[in-house]
């Protein structure tokens, strides 16, 4: 869990992921759509994948990818980023994030 902390306080955005889930890669493509460059942790690639991957079970992420924290907070999985798009508010957390320049 302080693993996961440390690492989504680093980077405006964070998102993990695993290089298999065609659900991570459509939110990985909308940020890259509004120029962010997001921090991605593919968990089927890195040492510590499975153990971030309870981590993230335990924080609440269900399923566990993706998982997107902007500013260091949890935002949530593929649906709760997409209704954010859609609602308009992902665009403002972003540039409040810094991870967003207009």
């Amino acid at each position: 869990m302080e693993r996961v902390s440390k690492m989504v306080s680093e980077k405006p955005v964070v998102i993990f992921s695993m290089t298999s889930c065609c659900m991570s890669h459509t939110i990985i493509s909308l940020f890259s759509e509004f120029g962010v460059n997001p921090t991605v942790y593919e968990l089927d690639e890195i040492s510590m994948g499975r153990e971030i991957e309870q981590a993230l079970s335990r924080l609440g992420c269900n399923p566990t990818v993706p998982a997107v924290f902007i500013g260091g907070e949890f935002v949530g999985g593929a649906n709760e980023v997409t209704s954010l798009h859609l609602k308009r508010a992902l665009k403002p957390m972003l540039e409040r994030a810094g991870a967003l320049w207009v």
